[in-house]
């Protein structure tokens, strides 16, 4: 299986830019957000315990130790020698510009570091904010602004707790857009209330506004979360393995090729995985995507221009 022979691979991207190897350090920078602390809400999205989005990332430990760990990690199994900073944990833009910057300052000395990717909201990016992005690209670096939108459904997005809406994601992306700034948006496939033509609007949706980069995640649901308790009260039935393969297939074969795919699943830890058992199978799905899209004959970038499937209607939010 050779994923990148068939969709636009991050990996691949920076390998072709870089010259070599360049891996992100997922790191806890012990941020909160706005949707947890009662500013906005409390207990964040419904899908969210953070861990099993970072596994990685160790807040007991101080930034330094934290690259130096993974560091050392990633060179056993790749031997990579160059990193980009990628904090991941909650939201990394909920603090004065000026902690930020200190607190960035502190991955990107590093003297192996080219680059930094921040986690955040469409609602937690100020103009000062871009600002400081758009500093550190000028001095030479990689950066990436990666917003989590998951849908672009106004109702989907209060039903899972979200606590901001489209038009928030529109703006800050345009705004970051209109600096310059690499963007990354994160969708998730499988969530509450939607079908797959909830998918194809939200994929065409960012598209239009613009985009360079997505991640693709399955819903999946772990430990200590509202969507646990939906789960086991049956009030939330997860994708099926086939179900995420054929639908991954199909965005991504409506996505442009110069769309870059950084993600086109997601796993959890056994520890934390609830449900469906095949989100901790990654090489699996993986191998499931590829299998897919080589047996209809097609890549990404092969539907591009054409919206929906066979019967499917454009939705509005």
């Amino acid at each position: 299986m050779i994923l990148s022979d068939r969709i636009n691979t991050f990996g691949q991207n920076l390998l072709h830019r870089h010259g070599e190897r360049v891996h992100k350090i997922a790191l806890d920078a012990g941020f909160t957000c706005p949707n947890r602390d009662g500013t906005k809400g409390r207990g964040g999205c419904s899908f969210c315990n953070n861990v099993s989005f970072s596994p990685d990332a160790d807040v007991r430990l101080e930034l330094g130790a934290q690259i130096a760990k993974a560091r050392l990690a990633i060179a056993k199994r790749t031997r990579a020698r160059k990193f980009i900073a990628y904090f991941q944990a909650y939201t990394n833009t909920y603090d004065k510009v000026d902690a930020l910057e200190t607190l960035y300052r502190v991955a990107l000395d590093e003297p192996d570091m080219v680059g930094i990717a921040v986690g955040t909201r469409p609602d937690c990016v100020t103009s000062d904010v871009l600002d400081l992005l758009d500093r550190f690209r000028d001095q030479g670096l990689e950066v990436w602004l990666e917003l989590g939108l998951q849908s672009s459904f106004d109702k989907t997005l209060e039903r899972i707790n979200r606590g901001h809406t489209f038009a928030e994601y529109r703006s800050t992306a345009l705004a970051a857009r209109k600096r310059g700034i690499p963007l990354c948006t994160h969708l998730i496939v499988g969530l509450p209330g939607e079908t797959e033509a909830h998918c194809h609007t939200t994929l065409y949706r960012v598209l239009e506004i613009g985009v360079d980069v997505l991640k693709l995640h399955p819903l999946h649901v772990v430990k200590h979360t509202l969507l646990a308790h939906q789960w086991r009260q049956g009030e939330y039935l997860p994708l099926a393995r086939e179900e995420y393969i054929d639908m991954a297939a199909n965005l991504i074969e409506r996505t442009p090729n110069h769309v870059v795919y950084h993600r086109v699943t997601a796993t959890a830890t056994r520890d934390i995985l609830l449900a469906p058992d095949w989100c901790a199978e990654k090489w699996n799905v993986l191998n499931g995507i590829e299998s897919e899209l080589r047996q209809r004959g097609t890549r990404q970038g092969s539907c591009a221009g054409s919206p929906f499937a066979a019967g499917e209607a454009r939705l509005v939010a």
